[in-house]
């Protein structure tokens, strides 16, 4: 899709494949054929640049046809570079500007308890994306509301836009930090879709409390030249590596 494009970012995209996975075919209780179920769990992707992943994992469920995702970023396309809220379908939240994610999650999930439902609401964020202090206030907020039917996942690969996430903003000691703001804290392999799953099966356990899910991972995952390499946050890979990046994954 990247490729396709001209333009992109796939390494945030390939670091979250298997968290999105593990939500969308086990855990998420959601329907293709009625996206506005208001039943239905919210999956709010705050690091809305990885919108090719969400774009890739909904066509495989059926939000969208399969053919479409080459039209990413072309001129009257569905598929923007960063997600726009029911573009295509099972979109939730209109995305940009980093940090937001989190506070909209938290006006979702109290929502569910004003309208007496029992979704839940699951927020992808970027450990670059932490940077933002908006975050840290809407960790009060969800822990001062004890908001249990919320669950954050950190996207923790340790690389943002303008480098290493050590050397921005140094965002460690990470687990401690939520902790101190109230939340219940997991950690997990990112990768390891059994870690993943029982991470995400504790969370529903929780109660009097939100959950996060810092998940170890790494940006690129799968394609060589892309792991833990910067130059790959949000550039195109050309013809001749698109090539060995598909060969890699296959």
């Amino acid at each position: 899709m990247i490729a396709a494009a001209g333009s992109g970012h796939p390494g945030g995209s390939l670091s979250a494949v298997e968290i999105l996975c593990a939500l969308y075919f086990r855990v998420l209780r959601h329907d293709p054929q009625n996206p506005h179920w208001p039943d239905r769990d919210r999956f709010i992707l705050s690091k809305g640049h990885a919108v090719p992943l969400l774009y890739s994992v909904l066509a495989e469920l059926g939000y969208l046809p399969v053919e479409e995702l080459t039209t990413l970023r072309k001129l009257g396309s569905r598929l923007h570079g960063h997600s726009y809220v029911d573009s295509p379908p099972g979109v939730e939240m209109s995305a940009g500007s980093l940090g937001q994610g989190l506070s909209y999650s938290i006006g979702q999930a109290l929502a569910a308890r004003l309208d007496a439902r029992n979704y839940r609401v699951y927020c992808l964020l970027g450990d670059g994306e932490l940077n933002e202090g908006q975050n840290w206030e809407a960790a009060m907020a969800a822990a001062h509301y004890s908001l249990d039917n919320l669950v954050a996942i950190v996207d923790r690969n340790g690389l943002q836009n303008d480098g290493f996430v050590v050397d921005i903003m140094n965002t460690e000691p990470l687990r401690d930090k939520w902790e101190s703001f109230g939340w219940h804290v997991l950690e997990v392999d990112g990768h390891d879709l059994t870690q993943v799953l029982d991470a995400l099966e504790r969370a529903a356990d929780v109660k009097g409390k939100p959950t996060v899910i810092i998940a170890r991972t790494i940006k690129g995952k799968g394609v060589s030249f892309m792991e833990n390499n910067p130059d790959f946050h949000g550039k195109a890979p050309t013809a001749e590596e698109t090539e060995r990046a598909l060969a890699e994954l296959a």
